[in-house]
């Protein structure tokens, strides 16, 4: 690949991160994306226990047996002139180390809040770590 074909490719690269507290909805935004990407026909359910449909980011056995991320998730698709790289990040304490690992790699983050919730102690705690990143 040249300089110029290789520059063209980054140019036309976007990646971003879904973040938030535990059980916020971060993968059921990844799904809506997913579906709206035409990557997916039908958005997968968030569900423990022997769901018929599982979220298309929750690919370890133990994710779609319990409805949780525990590790990050990418997925790529075409989105108008763009290509998107979708980080699907887990949200709970545990897994944080992931989820901070991913922030170095991306352009841009969504923060989720739920509303019922507000914000939490996890969800500041990203958001710190987005700014000392100047990750917008």
């Amino acid at each position: 690949m040249s300089d110029a074909n290789f520059t063209k490719a980054v140019e036309q690269r976007r990646t971003f991160a879904i973040i938030s507290h535990p059980d916020a909805g971060k993968t059921t935004i990844t799904e809506k994306l997913l579906l709206l990407g035409q990557l997916i026909q039908v958005a997968g359910s968030v569900k423990g226990k022997k769901a018929d449909r599982h979220a298309t980011s929750d690919w370890m056995t133990m994710e779609q047996e319990r409805g949780i991320s525990v590790t990050s998730s990418v997925m790529q698709f075409p989105y108008k002139e763009r290509i998107v790289n979708l980080l699907d990040t887990p949200g709970h304490e545990d897994f944080s180390e992931d989820t901070y690992r991913t922030l170095t790699a991306v352009d841009s983050a969504l923060m989720i809040v739920d509303g019922a919730k507000g914000v939490e102690a996890r969800t500041i705690k990203l958001m710190e770590v987005c700014r000392l990143r100047d990750t917008p």
